[in-house]
C-alpha cells in the first residue's frame, strides 16, 4: 500500500504548495513560508542536525520520514532528502498522517 503520507506530498506539490531540496527548504523555514519540513531517514547527518537546528530556531515542526528515493518519487523528482509543506492545512494533513503510520495506526 502506498503511504497516505507521500500522496499527500504529491498533492501539495502538484497544487504548488511545496518546496524541495536543500536549499529552497532552508530559505521557505528563514523566511516564514514554511509550515512543516520532512527530511529523509537516509540524508546525512548534518543535513538532519541543520534541518533540526533550524526549524527548532524558526519554531516549524520536523520530521524524519521516507527515504529520498521515495520522497523523490512521491512528488514526481529525482532524489530529495528534505521538502517544505507551505501550506497550513496540507501540513496539518501531513503531520496526522505521519503520526498515524508511526504509532501504526
Amino acid at each position: 500500500m502506498r503511504s497516505k503520507v507521500l500522496s499527500l506530498l504529491g498533492l501539495a506539490n502538484r497544487g504548488h504548495n511545496l518546496v524541495s531540496g536543500e536549499y529552497q527548504t532552508e530559505n521557505a523555514v528563514k523566511t516564514g513560508d514554511a509550515m512543516l519540513v520532512i527530511v529523509a531517514e537516509d540524508a546525512s547527518a548534518n543535513t538532519k542536525k541543520l534541518f533540526t537546528d533550524k526549524c527548532s530556531f524558526y519554531e516549524v515542526p520536523v520530521y524524519i520520514f521516507g527515504t529520498k528515493e521515495s520522497l523523490g518519487r512521491a512528488i514526481g523528482k529525482d532524489f530529495r532528502s528534505s521538502l517544505a509543506v507551505c501550506d497550513a492545512g496540507l501540513a496539518q494533513a501531513v503531520e496526522k498522517a505521519i503520526s498515524q503510520e508511526t504509532s501504526g495506526a
